[in-house]
C-alpha cells in the first residue's frame, strides 16, 4: 500500500438511496473504498439488476468512484483518486439454491456475502432464529466455493454457532463486517466474546457499527463510549483484526426498514408498515451523521490511547490488507485453468 500514501481511510458497509451527493460526500471526506450493500432479500435475477444499476452509476460518476473486483483495484482507485466501490449482499438469497452461482455473482462484481440475514438461511441460522443448528451441508459447499472464488464470507446477523462454524470451516479468514460486541449492545445482534477470540486467532476482522441500534443506549451513546468500546474489544482481538463497517444508511424512509427485516417472508399487517413508514428512520447521534464524520472518531481513538499507527490501521488500514488477500481467487484454483 506504500505506493498510494498513508494508510487509508476504509468504511466495511455502507447502505443509502445512492445519489451523486453521497459520492462527493465518501470523495470530501478523503475515502478509498467502501463496501455497500446491493442486495438484502432478492434473488438471482433482481441481484442481476442491482449490480446493473451500480454498473450504470459507475459510468455516470466516473470521476468519483469504481469499481473493486479485484485487488489490485484497491490501490488503482487510490493512485486515481477516486473511491473504490466493493458491492456486497447481506443475505444468500441471489445465489437462491445453486451453488454454482457464487461464481456467477463474482464475476457479475458481487464480492461479499453474508451467510445469512437474521434468519434461518439455506447456509445457516441467523441471530434472531428461535435455534442455530449451526452451517448447514450447503452452507459448507457454499463456504468452499467462496474461498474458491476469492467471495468474502460475511458472517454478520448470522448465529453464533453459524458463527463459529464459518470461522472454523472456512480456508480463509472470514469477517464480521458491522456489528459490536455483546458486552456493549447486549442483544442477539451484538457478537459474543468467542467469535471475536476465534475471528482474530484465524486472522479475520470485526467492523465496528455506528447503527443507532447497535450502540449502548443508541442516540445517547457518546463518542468516547464508542472508542471506549474499541478499545476493549481490542484488548480482546488486538487492535490489528479491527475496523470500522458504519452500517451507515442514508436517504431512506421507515418503508425501508420493512424491507430489510421481513423481506418477502413474513406478512406484515398495514398498520404495522404504516407505523414504520410514519416513524421514518432511526436518528443518529449527532456525531455521525455522514462519512466525514469518520475523522473525529479517529481523533476520539487516539484521546483513549490508541496510538497513531494502530488507528490508522483502525480506520481503513487493516481493511486494506484484509480485503487484498480476501477478494483474490483461488491462486491454486487460477493456476489449474491456465494450465487447461
Amino acid at each position: 500500500m506504500d505506493e498510494a500514501g498513508p494508510e487509508p481511510l476504509i468504511d466495511a458497509l455502507q447502505y443509502a438511496d445512492w445519489t451523486r451527493a453521497h459520492f462527493a460526500d465518501w470523495h470530501a471526506a478523503g475515502l478509498a473504498a467502501v463496501h455497500v450493500t446491493v442486495a438484502y432479500h432478492e434473488g438471482a435475477r433482481e441481484t442481476l439488476t442491482r449490480l446493473a444499476d451500480w454498473n450504470q452509476r459507475f459510468r455516470d460518476h466516473a470521476d468519483l468512484i469504481r469499481p473493486v473486483r479485484a485487488p489490485e483495484d484497491l490501490a488503482a482507485a487510490r493512485r486515481e483518486g477516486r473511491v473504490g466501490v466493493i458491492l456486497g449482499a447481506q443475505n444468500p438469497s441471489p445465489i437462491e439454491n445453486e451453488a454454482g452461482l457464487v461464481q456467477v455473482l463474482r464475476d457479475a462484481g458481487l464480492a461479499v456475502m453474508q451467510l445469512t440475514y437474521n434468519n434461518l438461511s439455506l447456509l445457516g441460522a441467523g441471530c434472531a432464529e428461535l435455534d442455530d443448528p449451526g452451517l448447514s451441508r450447503m452452507g459448507r459447499e457454499v463456504l468452499r466455493e467462496m474461498n474458491r472464488a476469492g467471495m468474502l464470507v460475511d458472517i454478520a446477523h448470522a448465529g453464533e454457532r453459524t458463527q463459529l462454524d464459518a470461522i472454523e470451516q472456512a480456508a480463509r479468514p472470514v469477517a464480521l463486517t458491522h456489528g459490536n460486541p455483546r458486552f456493549f449492545h447486549d442483544s442477539p445482534r451484538g457478537t459474543a466474546a468467542p467469535v471475536l477470540r476465534a475471528l482474530a486467532e484465524t486472522g479475520g476482522m470485526m467492523g465496528f457499527s455506528l447503527y443507532v441500534r447497535h450502540l449502548a443506549g443508541e442516540a445517547r451513546c457518546t463518542r468516547r463510549q464508542f472508542a471506549e468500546m474499541v478499545a476493549r474489544t481490542a484488548e480482546i482481538m488486538g487492535p490489528e483484526h479491527l475496523g470500522i463497517g458504519s452500517d451507515l444508511c442514508r436517504g431512506w424512509g421507515g418503508e425501508t426498514i420493512d424491507w430489510m427485516r421481513n423481506g418477502r417472508w413474513r406478512l406484515v399487517p398495514e398498520t404495522e408498515r404504516a407505523a414504520h413508514r410514519a416513524a421514518g428512520w432511526p436518528a443518529q447521534p449527532e456525531w455521525f451523521q455522514r462519512t466525514t464524520d469518520l475523522h473525529g472518531i479517529a481523533a476520539e481513538l487516539r484521546e483513549v490511547g490508541f496510538q497513531p499507527r494502530e488507528v490508522a490501521g483502525i480506520m481503513g488500514g487493516n481493511w486494506a490488507r484484509f480485503f487484498s488477500k480476501a477478494l483474490a481467487a483461488d491462486t491454486a484454483d487460477t493456476a489449474r485453468a491456465a494450465a487447461e
